[in-house]
Formats: C-alpha cells, structure tokens, sequence
C-alpha cells in the first residue's frame, strides 16, 4: 500500500505513464521490438570481437565494453517498463527505485569513462606510435578497463546510498524510471550532501567531456600533417567522435530537464527526452564501429558470408 506519511512510504509510483491509455499495446510492441534491437546489435558487436582473436586489441576490447555497459544500462529500464506497460498500476519499491536509478546513471558514467580510454588510446596510436605498445600492454588496458567501470559505479553507488537514507513526504516519480534527484525532490528534507554530491559527478564528468573533446582537437591539429595519419583519424576516431556527440546530446536533454524543465512540457515531449539516451546511443553504438571500423565490418561480413553459404550448402 502506498501511504503517504514519512514512516510508512515503502512503494513509489512512477507518474511518467499517467494519462496514457490509448495504443498501450503499440507502444508495448514498439518497445519490445526495439530492445530486441539493442539486445541483438551489441551481442552480436561483443561476440564477433570476444570470438576474433585478431580483434583482441585496445580499441576493441574498448568498443566491447562499451556495448557490454549499454547492455548494463538498457537492463535497468526495459524490462521494468515493458512491465509497466502491461499493468494500469505503474509502482517500484524504494529499493528497486534505488536500484533502477543506479543502474541507469553509472551506465552513463561509465560510458563517459569508456569514452575517455578510447580518447587516450587513439592519442596513443595516432600521436605517439613509438610508444604506444608499451602504453597499452595488455596489463595495462585490463587496468584501465577496470577502472572505467569500478570508479563510476561508486561515484554513483555514493550519491545513492545518500539518497536510499532520505525520510520521503511523497510517493510520486514524475518520470518513467526512478533517478535519485527526483527522489531528492520527495524528500522531506533533502539536505545540502545530495545537491553537492549530483553537482561534483556532474563536474567530474564534464571534464571527462572536456578532455575528451581537448584529445581530439589535438589529434586533428596532428593528422593535418601526415596522410596516414589523416587516415587513421576517418577510421578510428571518427566514430568515437559520433559516439561522443550522440551520447553527450542524448544526456544533456534528460539532465538539464529533469533539473530545471518545466511543469508546463507535455507528457509526451517529457517521456521523449528522458528516453532519448536508453534508445538512440545503444542502438547506434555498435551500428556505427560495426559499420565504420574496417576490420569488425570485415568480420561481420565474413560471418554473414559464411552463414549464407551454409544455408545454400544445406538447400
């Protein structure tokens, strides 16, 4: 039961859906198809790197973990929606709430941090080829690789925790998923830590974004110098440099309006921002390094290939 006095709340309702009772089953439908998508794209995109021994370099593995994060991030909000879609009662408990809203925001931390490894290692490649074996050993990226993912999650995980100790005076999220600053916005008293903690992983990922961005400034200032270096940038950057943009578009619009959009927005315009980044980047992603980076695309097409052959062997 859902109460709304300080000591009894255990439940909260997501208000995101409200109002939305005609074409349930269209937008069920439309969802579903378009998890299947991002589950297919980015399974396929980790299977053909993990099976391909000759894929088992830097950049790769950095463009596998980064369709494993959208994976990650994508399972805290599709099932549960997918659910919400079938039932008119739209409720998650607290701890799932908490749970959601971890899941969700360290998958764009992380991806952000994914994103700066990729920046560094085509800085490596392209600025500092001498050096970049003994750069990118094999111990090395397994440690960076670890670090991108740990130091986001407990960024988040400590925001979290903060939030999950709140006494709350309402029960209402005013989204289609839980974030931990709408929970704040319930909380009797939501405290100066919750706001300072938001704004320092805002800050901290800001100028992931800023180095990113000052990383491939220089290499373009570097590739104007040399045409094997121009060619190495359309190939291996230009893709990361989409990634960037797509993702960094898509996550602007849900931050900027959950903190300061108004009442006045229509559901539908709310719904279509805050879902923005859980639909456009990881359907993207992998269509973009699978189409772009020539030696995955090669792969793929030998694997398509060969699977055609197959079938014609057997007819």
């Amino acid at each position: 039961m859902i109460m709304d006095n300080t000591s009894d709340i255990t439940m909260l309702t997501l208000s995101g859906l409200s109002g939305q009772t005609t074409n349930r089953m269209v937008i069920f439908s439309l969802t579903l198809l378009c998890y299947f998508l991002i589950l297919m794209v980015n399974i396929s995109l980790v299977l053909t790197i993990i099976l391909d021994q000759n894929l088992h370099q830097p950049m790769y593995i950095f463009v596998c973990n980064l369709c494993l994060n959208a994976l990650y991030g994508t399972a805290g909000f599709y099932p549960k929606f997918l659910l919400d879609l079938l039932f008119s009662w739209h409720v998650i408990s607290i701890g799932g709430c908490v749970v959601q809203g971890l899941v969700i925001y360290s998958s764009v931390c992380i991806e952000y941090s994914i994103l700066a490894l990729m920046a560094y290692d085509r800085y490596a490649a392209i600025c500092r080829p001498l050096d970049y074996h003994s750069l990118m050993k094999k111990h090395n990226v397994s440690l960076l690789t670890c670090f991108s993912w740990v130091i986001p999650y407990l960024i988040i995980l400590a925001s979290t925790i903060k939030t999950y100790t709140l006494k709350l005076c309402g029960t209402h999220i005013d989204k289609l998923y839980c974030a931990s600053w709408l929970v704040v916005k319930i909380a009797c008293s939501p405290g100066l830590t919750n706001a300072a903690l938001s704004y320092i992983t805002i800050i901290i990922y800001f100028f992931h974004f800023v180095y990113i961005f000052m990383s491939y400034f220089y290499l373009v200032r570097t590739c104007v110098k040399s045409i094997e270096s121009k060619r190495k940038f359309m190939q291996t950057c230009l893709p990361h440099l989409m990634t960037l943009l797509n993702v960094t578009v898509a996550v602007l619009f849900d931050v900027m309006f959950m903190r300061f959009g108004s009442a006045d927005v229509s559901p539908m315009i709310k719904n279509a921002l805050s879902l923005e980044f859980l639909i456009i980047p990881p359907i993207l992603n992998p269509l973009i390094y699978g189409i772009i980076l020539t030696k995955i695309r090669n792969r793929i097409r030998f694997i398509l290939d060969f699977q055609i052959y197959k079938c014609n062997c057997i007819a």
